[in-house]
Order: C-alpha cells, then sequence, then structure tokens
C-alpha cells in the first residue's frame, strides 16, 4: 500500500471538503476524525493543518508588480524537488499573469513544505490550485486554472 503524503491529504481535503465549503476548516476535530477514518495517519493530518496553517498566514501584504518582477533564480533544494517542466509552468503562469511574484513565491514555499522528495507537475497544478483559492482577488485565476485541470477545452490566457 501506497504511504499517504501531506499531499494527498490535502487533495482529499480540497475535493471533499474545502472547495465546497471553505469555512468548514474551522471545524478541525471533526474533520481530522473523518481524515482518520478515511485512513489517513494522524501526523499526515496534522502536519496537512500545519500546512494549510501556514498557507493563509503567507497572504501576500502588497501587491506585486506585474511588468517588474525580477528574474527567478531557483536554489538547489527547489531544483531539486521541481523538474524543468514545473519550474517551467510556474514561469509560464506568472509571464501569463495567472500568479504574480508574491503568488508564486507562496506557491514555492507550500512545494517545499510538502516534505516529498520530488514534486511532478500534478502535485504542482494543485498547490497552485489550493494556493490561489485562498488568495482573495484571485476568483479568475483560480478559475482559469482549474479549468486546465479540469476542463475538456481549456480556455485561453487572455
Amino acid at each position: 500500500m501506497k504511504e499517504e503524503t501531506i499531499l494527498d491529504v490535502l487533495l482529499y481535503l480540497f475535493e471533499n471538503y474545502i472547495y465546497d465549503d471553505p469555512d468548514v476548516v474551522r471545524d478541525r476535530d471533526s474533520l481530522q476524525k473523518n481524515l482518520h477514518q478515511a485512513g489517513f495517519s494522524p501526523s499526515e493530518i496534522n502536519k496537512a493543518f500545519d500546512w494549510l496553517d501556514e498557507l493563509s498566514r503567507d497572504r501576500p501584504l502588497h501587491p506585486a508588480q506585474p511588468h517588474h518582477a525580477p528574474l527567478r533564480i531557483f536554489a538547489e533544494n527547489e531544483l531539486q524537488r521541481l523538474d524543468t517542466e514545473s519550474r517551467g509552468f510556474l514561469m509560464f503562469l506568472e509571464q501569463h499573469r495567472v500568479l504574480d511574484a508574491d503568488q508564486r513565491e507562496l506557491v514555492l514555499d507550500r512545494v517545499m513544505a510538502l516534505d516529498q522528495e520530488e514534486i511532478d507537475l500534478d502535485d504542482l497544478k494543485w498547490v497552485v490550485l489550493m494556493v490561489l483559492f485562498n488568495q482573495p482577488g484571485s476568483e479568475a485565476a483560480f478559475a482559469w486554472m482549474e479549468s486546465q485541470m479540469f476542463g475538456d477545452d481549456p480556455e485561453p490566457i487572455h
């Protein structure tokens, strides 16, 4: 049996609870019980809630300047976890203004907090979706990202 990860818990939470009712996270006791009944370990459940706590604390304090963002150089540990395709996807999202520089940094922070040796493109997309879901004013970017992940015919970026 595959060992469950923080991302597995987060995806389960997002797909089954948070997406339909973002305020449900406030009822942790009930959620923790449901997650445990779904087969997740208490350790991974606690790490997932810590991850969500950090996400809610790390909202950008000021809007980034979309056209004047500096070039992002990835640190060695980021290069080890994110393959070329994933890093390119982040650049694509920023260049097409789906993410601003602050949101990109938040995505990278949350990716690095997953405690996984490697993050593939699908995992990265989920983290981007969760970050955008948590960012006020990012509804259009969230909807676009969601259509990219679940839609049959993705919408072009405007």
